[in-house]
């Protein structure tokens, strides 16, 4: 999720946080008005301004309890929330993605939501998505917005080609997305381009659809690394098209997702798997008359499922109005709001009556078929791993970034996200 966003600020604006008070509520002045600080890291004009619009209307019908908005970064947040929390300075209102959440709810700086939600609240989000938030029995966040990986295809190439066109009903299974991609590849063009400047999420999440765990809690609760046949279909299926196949522009392994685009507008790639979001950049940066096509990611064993890290909304341990900031994140999270957002993001909604509504199920610019994916959706592999950060950071990046590249084999990597991933994990679980 923090992967989607392009700040080049963002020390600066960690630091703004800071210094503009991004403390808890306080009580306000005699008239003994509640002011909640929310932060929202949407960051798109369209997202921005709904957040604010909803604000504005929360304030509007609750002059007693105000909620001032506050700008945060995704590329900042984790270590901007860690200062505030330390310091006693965190928002009331804390927007974040569950992957973000587990050390922060294990330390005991986000408030246990189970005895605040409202039940209308708690029934209308499924379990799996309830799940991606839960950590020790607690839940530490609300999850409301999600979004597949899918294939974001050029039509006329793949029309022109003859290869089967994938539905989320009969998806591609991985052995025929390689098979496919080799058809797609010609001269001057890639069957399909991955951009995997951040390769880790990508890798676990994708691999559910194969059977991949990677992550095992054993009885006493603690959590090991072991790959397994499933975990290894992504990342063999990737590597082989960038180095047997040559079918994977290998150039493009060191991107961030809007950065394939320029490439993809201009006929170097046939394919390029993306967050279901990146549909908004390419309306905005097609060339005129460019045609485009969402298709769901390739299957495995477990057909579409994959791992997802929602959006989410928590309450701060340290604040003293959490019934009221609740009360604000059951306001923002009604299902027509939750369809607002969603379509601000271009992203799916996590209730199940926001999800039915109709205008996220038309076939234009794909939003059926992400739709059709969302019972798919399960929570991502390391969503309530103590140590994932650093794990992922220090251990897994660097190795699938060398294997991909073909620096490394599979027994290499293997070794490293085990062996080393284990050590990692073991620090955090004494």
């Amino acid at each position: 999720m923090r992967a989607l966003v392009r700040n080049a600020a963002a020390a600066a604006t960690a630091l703004a946080l800071l210094l503009t008070g991004c403390g808890g509520g306080d009580d306000g002045g005699a008239d003994g008005r509640i002011t909640l600080r929310f932060q929202s890291l949407a960051w798109q004009k369209e997202s921005v301004d709904i957040n604010k619009q909803l604000v504005k209307e929360w304030n509007a019908a609750h002059p007693d309890i105000r909620v001032k908005y506050v700008q945060g970064s995704w590329d900042s947040v984790h270590d901007q929330l860690l200062t505030s929390f330390e310091g006693g300075e965190a928002p009331d209102i804390i927007h974040d993605a569950s992957d973000d959440l587990a050390d922060f709810a294990y330390g005991g700086y986000l408030a246990d939501l189970r005895p605040l939600l409202p039940k209308g609240l708690t029934e209308g989000i499924p379990r799996n998505s309830w799940e991606t938030a839960t950590f020790d029995g607690g839940v530490y966040g609300v999850p409301f917005l999600q979004e597949p990986r899918v294939l974001i295809a050029n039509t006329k190439i793949l029309k022109a080609s003859g290869v089967r066109i994938p539905t989320p009903e009969q998806p591609w299974s991985w052995t025929e997305f390689r098979q496919v991609t080799e058809e797609l590849t010609g001269k001057g063009r890639y069957g399909v381009a991955w951009p995997l400047k951040e390769p880790v999420s990508v890798t676990l999440n994708l691999g559910l659809s194969a059977g991949g765990e990677l992550f095992h809690r054993g009885a006493d609760g603690k959590v090991t690394v072991a790959m397994g046949e499933g975990d290894q279909v992504v990342p063999g299926t990737i590597h082989d098209q960038v180095n047997t196949d040559h079918s994977a522009a290998r150039t493009a392994l060191g991107m961030g997702g809007g950065d394939t685009l320029p490439g993809f507008f201009g006929g170097k790639y046939a394919m390029v798997p993306l967050g279901f979001s990146y549909r908004q950049q390419i309306v905005e940066q097609a060339p005129k008359g460019f045609e485009w096509t969402v298709l769901p990611a390739p299957a495995g064993r477990d057909g579409t499922a994959q791992g997802v890290s929602p959006q989410t909304l928590s309450v701060a341990e340290d604040s003293p109005h959490k019934k009221e900031a609740v009360e604000f994140i059951g306001f923002l999270l009604r299902s027509a709001n939750m369809v607002r957002l969603a379509k601000g993001d271009w992203m799916l909604p996590t209730g199940t009556e926001a999800l039915a509504d109709p205008s996220l199920h038309t076939a234009d610019r794909g939003w059926a078929t992400g739709a059709a994916l969302a019972g798919s959706l399960r929570s991502a592999p390391a969503q309530s791993v103590r140590g994932y950060p650093e794990w992922k950071d220090k251990v897994a990046t660097p190795a699938l970034q060398e294997y991909y590249s073909g620096a490394i084999d599979a027994a290499e990597l293997k070794k490293r996200l085990v062996t080393d991933g284990n050590r990692v994990l073991a620090r955090y679980q004494r």
